[in-house]
């Protein structure tokens, strides 16, 4: 039997630039978001997840279409399961809570880093299919 860990994640992009996060004492960069706490919906617990990691307000904009499921990349047994909203920071964003690194990526730029399985795949083809970011371009 798979352990599967829910997760929300949002997909914010400004100027063509992804925005991805890498917690502390981990290698790979992944989409900001969590796992909502009971009795939150998933739009509550992305806005609260964004506030907590990147001191910022999100405004939440459509949910991607898509299954977005992967092998987990920090734990080990575990796939995670993401249901994936673009949104728009308000505020400037800045480490905070676990995260360790933030960075606005390029699909060029994202061939370069050691991305999360749920980001490397179905999740960049459906951000391009969207329209919202140039097809990745694994070399």
């Amino acid at each position: 039997m798979t352990k599967v860990i829910r997760v929300v994640c949002a997909a914010i992009i400004e100027q063509e630039r992804l925005l991805v996060v890498r917690k502390r004492g981990t290698t790979a960069f992944m989409l900001p978001g969590g796992k909502p706490e009971a009795g939150e919906s998933p739009q509550q617990a992305l806005r609260r997840e964004i506030d907590e990691e990147l001191g910022c307000a999100l405004t939440v904009g459509a949910e991607l279409a898509g299954d977005f499921s992967a092998a987990a990349a920090n734990e080990p047994g575990y796939t995670v399961q993401a249901r994936i909203w673009t949104g728009r920071l308000e505020g400037t964003p800045t480490v905070a809570a676990e995260i360790a690194e933030l960075r606005w990526i390029t699909a060029a730029d994202a061939a370069g880093l050691c991305l999360a399985p749920l980001l490397s795949g179905k999740t960049w083809k459906a951000l391009a299919r969207a329209g919202l970011m140039p097809q990745l371009v694994v070399a």
